[in-house]
């Protein structure tokens, strides 16, 4: 990763915007700030990559991450995609072995900001504030469960399911209302579609001209339209 490196030095603690430290106060907030480092990347940017061993915890303050494992031979799978307030890599950070990185972290847009602390600046602070683990350890649990339903919706639902349950994740997270319905700027090529869905291309793209079709979507560039977020709903269910 080529980025600038510096103690974050502002007046406002992005920590602050983070479900895990959404329990802490600004005073123990404020406790990091000299432990933090900031640097702002462009799309395309890798923020660390699969197989790193360092052990920093990031925040990302401003833009979009998606997250990525590459197969021995090559193939990509895009794990998740993230954004302000959320956190990235927290998994070496956490693992008592200290293991390596399971996915790389890529910038989506120009001007993503991310902030970090190092393993042992966050753990001293854990230390005088003990609560906070509790709370950290609700947030983490989470994300297991939303990795376990991930692996379930893999198991069990068809393409066409996991297609509108991607959309209105997507719409749910990103999306704004307009006039004609709610407006999704995924930002993602059809191929990184299908590897959010985990499917093939061509059969991600035939479920959305379905879609489309019925009524449902429209699609316009990296945008879509969802006309009828019920149809959807019901289409996830199946």
């Amino acid at each position: 990763m080529v980025m600038a490196t510096h103690n974050d030095d502002q007046t406002h603690n992005p920590l602050l915007h983070t479900a895990l430290f959404k329990q802490v106060s600004a005073q123990q907030a404020e406790e990091l700030l000299p432990h933090m480092h900031s640097a702002v990347v462009n799309k395309g940017d890798t923020i660390f990559r699969e197989g790193d061993t360092d052990h920093r915890m990031y925040v990302i303050e401003q833009g979009r991450v998606k997250l990525i494992r590459q197969s021995a031979d090559n193939r990509v799978q895009l794990l998740s995609i993230h954004t302000r307030g959320e956190m990235l890599g927290e998994i070496p950070v956490f693992d008592p072995d200290g293991g390596p990185r399971t996915a790389s972290a890529v910038a989506m847009v120009n001007g993503t900001k991310v902030v970090w602390l190092e393993h042992d600046a966050l753990f001293a602070w854990l230390n005088a504030h003990p609560r906070v683990a509790v709370d950290m350890l609700q947030v983490l649990a989470n994300r297991l469960r939303l990795n376990n339903e991930r692996i379930a919706d893999l198991v069990f639902m068809d393409v066409p399911a996991r297609l509108a349950k991607t959309l209105l994740n997507l719409a749910a997270r990103f999306g704004k209302p307009v006039e004609a319905g709610l407006q999704v700027p995924h930002d993602l090529t059809q191929e990184e579609m299908a590897q959010l869905v985990g499917s093939s291309r061509e059969t991600v793209n035939k479920a959305l001209m379905d879609f489309a079709n019925r009524g449902w979507i429209a699609r316009e560039g990296r945008t879509i339209i969802i006309y009828q977020p019920g149809k959807l709903i019901r289409r996830s269910q199946r």
